[in-house]
């Protein structure tokens, strides 16, 4: 058991990092398995050494946060658990990663926070890479979380444009068998892009930014030959793409860009699921810099509880057909 020593000059911040009635101390003794004196503007720390110094970064961590904003931030659960479980996987926080959580729509007023560890560290490394692959089963948010904050980077004018993308070859259909012009023919293989769009936009609002083409929707083959530059790229259902295509949609990244490639490895609709685009590409790229990667697990899904369950067994069956 070691004891250390935590103080803060500003009451105002100390009250603000201890909570009501202590609340978020009890927060962190109960996560962490360790005892927080308060006495005066100091804290006591009672720990292994390994909780305690995880224990002292989390302070000071929040007690910078405060100092960079403001004195009257009110931190949750969710703010310490998060902090918590990076600092204990040995991920290098930065303090402002606690306001880039949240992501406020300004047209709507609608607040998105992450509901899980991964979908906190998704948010973050969209925002520090280039290029982001998520993987992982149904409802863990790999897709919605995307949408949202492409769209708050829309509004607060990092990007100018949406581009919405998608393999349009599932379960032996394609393009030119479907009825239509080019956007009805896509328009069912986007449906989950567009839920997220208009979870939190108007839906005129959403049909405005279409018809001045500020967000795009256009099958993969049209990428060929473009650069996308000051854009936010986001291609759903990846697992269904070519080794070509995923080749040639990578490397369609302009300058002032993000590009955001989801999937689910276990959904492979393709005749030889091991030639799989997003397979490779996560094979042979997992070592390059500033490409971040996550995979979901089933106690990410934010759909309904049953919703972990299926995917659960349908896990311990090993489907087939999957």
């Amino acid at each position: 058991m070691v004891e250390s020593k935590f103080e803060i000059d500003d009451m105002s911040i100390f009250r603000k990092i201890c909570g009501s009635n202590d609340k978020n101390l009890k927060k962190i003794e109960k996560i962490l398995g360790i005892h927080i004196i308060p006495r005066g503007n100091t804290l006591l720390i009672k720990a292994e050494k390994s909780k305690n110094d995880i224990a002292a970064e989390l302070l000071h961590l929040m007690s910078d946060f405060l100092h960079m904003n403001n004195s009257t931030y009110e931190f949750d659960e969710f703010d310490i658990k998060y902090l918590t479980d990076s600092i204990s996987a040995g991920v290098k926080v930065k303090p402002d990663d606690i306001k880039k959580l949240r992501i406020t729509i300004s047209d709507t007023g609608k607040t998105v926070v992450p509901k899980t560890y991964n979908q906190a560290r998704y948010i973050t490394l969209i925002h520090d890479n280039p290029i982001t692959f998520s993987t992982g089963p149904a409802g863990t948010g790999k897709t919605y979380l995307s949408v949202v904050v492409a769209v708050d980077y829309l509004q607060k004018g990092k990007v100018d444009r949406i581009i919405l993308t998608r393999p349009a070859v599932e379960a032996g259909e394609s393009l030119g068998f479907l009825p239509g012009d080019l956007k009805q023919k896509i328009n069912p293989y986007l449906r989950p892009l567009y839920d997220g769009l208009f979870d939190v936009l108007s839906f005129e609002k959403v049909n405005k930014l279409m018809e001045k083409e500020i967000i795009e929707i256009a099958p993969i083959a049209y990428m060929r030959g473009r650069t996308l530059s000051n854009a936010f790229i986001i291609m759903d259902e990846a697992q269904n793409t070519s080794r070509t295509q995923m080749k040639m949609f990578l490397t369609r990244l302009g300058n002032n860009s993000k590009m955001v490639v989801t999937g689910d490895i276990t959904q492979i609709d393709l005749d030889k699921p091991r030639e799989s685009g997003l397979l490779h590409a996560i094979k042979i790229l997992k070592n390059v810099r500033e490409i971040g990667f996550i995979t979901f697990m089933k106690s990410d899904i934010s759909r309904h509880p049953i919703v972990e369950k299926i995917v659960g067994a349908y896990e311990s069956k090993h489907d087939p057909e999957n």
